[in-house]
């Protein structure tokens, strides 16, 4: 039997490690998945969401509830979104979504460094997006991936990953739901 050098051991598990990370769920495979997540239905009137914010090593570091009030017109959707949480800090986002030509959304909000794709089939919606947090008394800026799925109507779940040059910073999990 051929033993492997460590170089090259090194080599395919650094291969390994990019090319996995490179690989990705597409929201396609949620196409025939019920109930359906219709943006402009979910999005409009008032919502709650409740959740919590766990730091690189999986440790719930913060918790967080939300009020949520969305509106609608001419097909361009406002998200208005307060977010209250354990320490008591308070912070506010409005996300703005407008439809695209493939029949999609884009959004864009106060604190998101340019726009996200909104992409969405079945019951999930995922978008990416760049967001800037504070943090240390700084504001950085980190990639989030935001995975939603409608688990009934009414009520949404929101996986997110957090991400810095790369690496993965935070995790974010939610529940919404509507009033």
């Amino acid at each position: 039997m051929k033993r492997i050098s460590l170089k090259h051991g090194l080599i395919i598990l650094f291969a390994s490690f990019f090319l996995s990370a490179c690989s990705t769920t597409e929201v396609s495979i949620y196409a025939n998945n019920t109930p359906k997540f219709d943006l402009q239905s979910f999005f409009s009137g008032e919502l709650r969401a409740h959740g919590i914010l766990k730091n690189r090593s999986g440790k719930v570091i913060r918790y967080f509830n939300a009020t949520l009030d969305g509106r609608w017109e001419k097909g361009v959707g406002t998200l208005v979104e307060v977010f209250v949480f354990d320490d008591g800090e308070i912070q506010n986002r409005t996300w703005t979504m407008t439809p695209n030509a493939s029949g999609q959304y884009i959004a864009t909000a106060n604190d998101v460094v340019g726009s996200g794709e909104i992409k969405m089939a079945g019951n999930a919606l995922f978008m990416k997006y760049v967001l800037q947090v504070p943090y240390d008394g700084d504001i950085i800026e980190v990639t989030v991936d935001d995975r939603m799925y409608m688990v009934k109507e009414g009520v949404v779940i929101n996986e997110s990953v957090m991400t810095k040059f790369g690496f993965e910073v935070g995790y974010l999990s939610i529940v919404i739901e509507k009033v």
